[in-house]
């Protein structure tokens, strides 16, 4: 969970993306060579926490701890106490360096650099947070069979719809936890369709084209297999 040169606004992409409530990482501060950073998660917020180091110690607040993972012994059961709103967060999930991140962002970004003229690490600050997606879709009705394009946000475990990218609020909001399975669809007369199989009703929707197809089934099946990930590991705690 030690993520080294790790920026600030990484750090808040990951966490909030993919993360949860008591998620924690470590990284180098950007101010002084002796400074870490503490980012945790908590009600839907990222805080960061300075971490001095000594040399022989860790300075954390008025507590000294004469190594890493004794501070996070020591939060792991008292709360710590965001600064702005009170908030009570106790360190429970480090955030592993090595995480399995949809390979497609990559080849988005660079992409993207090449059609702006940028490089790639002027578009890090302005990327989207990983493991999130936005666009049109077109999406069938439920009882009139017709198709409709609306405004796709995919953010955390939701898969909101739109009535265009103007509108504020969601037509519905799916909970990805729900859905057991994403695949393309051949059964519809329309090209680049992909289905999403909730217990009540199964979407379908279209792209304008093959690889932004594909693009939303790649991302969806992740989250599905993070989410899987994640319960797993809960029902084995919950067993032992």
């Amino acid at each position: 969970w030690y993520h080294d040169n790790l920026t600030r606004h990484a750090a808040e992409a990951l966490l909030l993306s993919n993360g949860q409530d008591g998620s924690y990482l470590l990284r180098k501060s950007n101010e002084r060579e002796d400074l870490y950073s503490l980012s945790v998660r908590g009600k839907d917020s990222v805080k960061h926490f300075h971490v001095e180091h000594t040399g022989t110690s860790f300075k954390f607040g008025f507590n000294e701890f004469s190594s890493l993972k004794e501070l996070v012994m020591h939060f792991a059961n008292q709360p710590l106490i965001g600064s702005e709103t009170g908030t009570l967060i106790v360190l429970k999930h480090p955030y592993p360096r090595q995480v399995e991140e949809p390979s497609i962002y990559e080849s988005v970004r660079v992409h993207t650099a090449m059609q702006t003229g940028r490089t790639e690490s002027d578009l890090v600050p302005n990327a989207p947070s990983l493991g999130t997606k936005e666009g049109y879709l077109i999406k069938q009705g439920k009882i009139v069979k017709n198709w409709k394009t609306r405004w796709f946000t995919l953010h955390r475990n939701e898969l909101k719809y739109f009535k265009d990218q103007t509108a504020t609020e969601p037509i519905r909001a799916l909970d990805l936890t729900e859905c057991s399975a994403v695949q393309f669809d051949y059964s519809q007369e329309r090209v680049n369709c992909f289905c999403l199989v909730f217990p009540l009703r199964t979407y379908y929707l279209c792209a304008k084209t093959g690889i932004e197809a594909d693009e939303w089934i790649k991302i969806l099946r992740w989250k599905l297999s993070q989410i899987r990930k994640q319960l797993e590991e809960r029902n084995a705690t919950l067993s032992s």
